[in-house]
């Protein structure tokens, strides 16, 4: 007999959790969630590990306990989706069949299509802060420098949390400044796009701590190789048309990111979507073509800047669709694009962004500069975000 659920979630992320938690308190009973991993992590802090401001214990429990109470747990694996038949194939053989399907498996990290990018990984001076088992690693490698080339990265396309990419460069300039050996280190940020952001306020306080670090910032460039063995990276100009490789001491990579690869296989996706994201309606966040499909969070494909700030927003949204379709109400919530990115610039400040889809600023606080150097930022995203999320966030109360 094909195990059924009325509700079925693929992924135990924080989108899957906390979606299956609002789901529960909007009086859905019958929920399972596909989720193979037994650990759950808190991805923000893995850029304060990087940095040497958080331990990795911080960012992990186990998964069985961020599971909302009475959700039924699939310790698999999903590798298809058959949205004629309303069913999910499983890693173990069997299936599951559905009536809604909500699909947020999160992306999936492409080290080889960066030529040398995975044996860099795997060597004694590359890292990267995208990983949790390699986090710890990069403060390891940034802390011991005392002179020498570090090189940071951060590919083209889609990737979560964008500027989470430098935040562990600003960490390490400012402990080296502390040590009073940052005027000995050449600090390289490589960013694929033509200003270090794309908010015009946002981008003035970042270019001002780089200024102020000294760091050389590739614009409209990318990493396109890596000779690991002789720790030399090549970087492309897209603009120019150039390359130029770099002798370092220290690599911190982003990696290039997409939907998982049995999701691409899918007819999820819209027709040549090249990342193989869920097609979904940007505001209502359902399936254009399986109308009890949804999706939310890095593997959909909406508009906005992927971010933990944005897949909040988006849960509300879902969750009260999908209770009225159910129900064969109107569809009457929709998710504004918003999104959210805490730049932490020095071991104690932060540049808070928040933006639409469009990259033009959008303050929870009506005219609050909050893209403004500050300590009070950085309470919040260091010490409250982490308690908001693993106390509300993840039981559908935030």
């Amino acid at each position: 007999m094909v195990r059924h659920h009325e509700v079925l979630i693929i992924g135990g992320g924080n989108a899957g959790v906390s979606l299956a938690a609002r789901l529960q308190r909007y009086g859905l009973k019958d929920i399972g969630l596909v989720e193979p991993k037994t650990h759950h992590h808190y991805q923000p802090l893995f850029s304060h590990i990087a940095g040497g401001r958080a331990e990795s214990k911080e960012a992990i429990r186990s998964q069985e306990s961020v599971m909302p109470k009475g959700i039924d747990w699939i310790r698999d694996e999903a590798i298809g989706v058959n949205a004629g038949t309303n069913s999910v194939s499983l890693a173990s053989g069997s299936e599951v069949s559905y009536g809604n399907l909500v699909v947020c498996p999160g992306l999936q990290y492409h080290w080889e299509d960066i030529p040398g990018l995975s044996e860099a990984m795997n060597s004694p001076y590359g890292s990267s802060h995208y990983e949790f088992e390699l986090a710890t690693k990069s403060w390891a490698l940034l802390s011991r420098v005392t002179s020498g080339t570090v090189v940071f990265t951060m590919p083209s396309g889609p990737i979560k949390c964008g500027g989470a990419s430098q935040k562990p460069m600003y960490l390490a300039c400012d402990y080296w400044k502390q040590k009073g050996v940052l005027d000995r280190i050449r600090v390289v940020m490589v960013q694929p796009y033509p200003t270090v952001f794309g908010i015009p306020e946002v981008d003035r306080e970042l270019d001002r701590k780089i200024s102020e670090y000294g760091i050389e910032l590739r614009t409209n460039s990318e990493l396109v190789a890596v000779d690991a063995g002789n720790r030399r990276a090549t970087i492309r100009n897209n603009a120019a048309n150039t390359t130029e490789v770099l002798q370092y001491d220290v690599l911190n990579a982003v990696p290039p990111q997409a939907a998982p690869d049995w999701l691409r296989a899918t007819d999820l996706p819209a027709p040549g979507d090249p990342h193989g994201f869920v097609e979904v309606d940007p505001q209502t966040l359902r399936h254009p073509r399986y109308p009890n499909v949804w999706s939310l969070g890095d593997a959909a494909a909406t508009t906005n800047s992927k971010s933990g700030g944005a897949l909040r927003k988006q849960t509300k949204v879902l969750a009260k669709n999908l209770a009225s379709s159910r129900k064969g109400q109107p569809l009457t919530q929709k998710y504004n694009g918003y999104s959210v990115c805490p730049f932490t610039v020095s071991h104690n400040t932060v540049v808070f962004a928040e933006f639409d889809d469009q990259y033009k600023p959008m303050p929870t606080i009506p005219k609050v500069p909050t893209w403004k150097e500050s300590r009070l930022s950085w309470w919040v995203d260091r010490e409250m975000f982490p308690q908001v999320y693993w106390r509300l966030i993840l039981r559908g109360r935030a």
